[in-house]
């Protein structure tokens, strides 16, 4: 498609020593008529491949996730962005996707399904697929929430839907897998401790058992074998660190 037939369009990202993932991920947002990666001090070849396909490069101090992507939107030229990790691809079916929006509209927020790749398979089902994410927007419309983990898109309209997945593949190992789900339990659960949340008993259990129905056995996770079920699996055992680690901020407060 001609890309005077349509808006045109920025890729934001955010991104710290990722070098080793980036060129997929630029590579397949070439498309767009320009692309901003906001670095947090990376040591690796980040800014280096990232100027390789021509994207400006912008330095900022680490302000948590949320704040840090709606930094990267603000320094777009264009009002219409589309926000990517650096261990995320667009597919092809999702660029033409994304195009034919540009060109006539019909919402000023799209969303996408989201593809996870884990342990080496695509997954299909549970947590893993269709993980529906607003990731096109038009940014007079739309923003990101200042959470410092498990941020979200906030918006006031019904979304179009995008055909085509955004593939994220993360390539890490198991290791470090579960380091990065140490990190991120740890600051859901100082968000929640700063909104006042408390928690007990009944988030430990409930939280992983619900999760577990939902996702395993009703969106038929199952399905996705050995590394459906391992993913589920760490999911739970999120949720249930999520609350200890909370439980045990709230006891510390007490015992000051």
């Amino acid at each position: 498609m001609n890309r005077l037939a349509r808006a045109p369009l920025s890729v934001v990202l955010i991104a710290q020593n990722a070098a080793h993932q980036l060129d997929a991920c630029l590579a397949s947002a070439s498309f767009a008529e320009e692309i901003v990666l906001v670095d947090s001090g990376s040591t690796d070849a980040t800014r280096q491949v990232a100027q390789k396909h021509g994207a400006r490069v912008v330095a900022k101090d680490w302000l948590g996730f949320g704040r840090q992507k709606q930094f990267a939107v603000e320094q777009a030229r264009h009002d219409w962005v589309l926000c990517l990790d650096a261990d995320e691809r667009v597919s092809p079916e999702l660029r033409a996707s994304v195009e034919r929006a540009l060109a006539a509209p019909v919402a000023p927020v799209y969303r996408m399904a989201r593809r996870n790749r884990f342990l080496g398979r695509w997954l299909s089902h549970g947590e893993g697929y269709p993980d529906w994410s607003p990731r096109l927007f038009n940014r007079m419309n739309a923003r990101w929430s200042d959470d410092p983990v498990h941020e979200k898109v906030l918006y006031a309209v019904t979304p179009g839907t995008l055909e085509g997945d955004l593939l994220h593949d993360s390539a890490e190992d198991l290791a470090h897998y579960l380091d990065k789900q140490n990190r991120y339990t740890t600051l859901a659960a100082e968000q929640l401790y700063e909104r006042g949340r408390n928690a007990g008993a009944f988030e430990l259990l409930a939280s992983p058992a619900v999760r577990f129905l939902k996702f395993y056995v009703l969106r038929l996770g199952f399905l996705d074998g050995i590394p459906g079920l391992v993913h589920i699996g760490i999911g739970c055992m999120n949720s249930y660190l999520k609350y200890a680690k909370l439980i045990e901020m709230r006891r510390a407060n007490k015992d000051r």
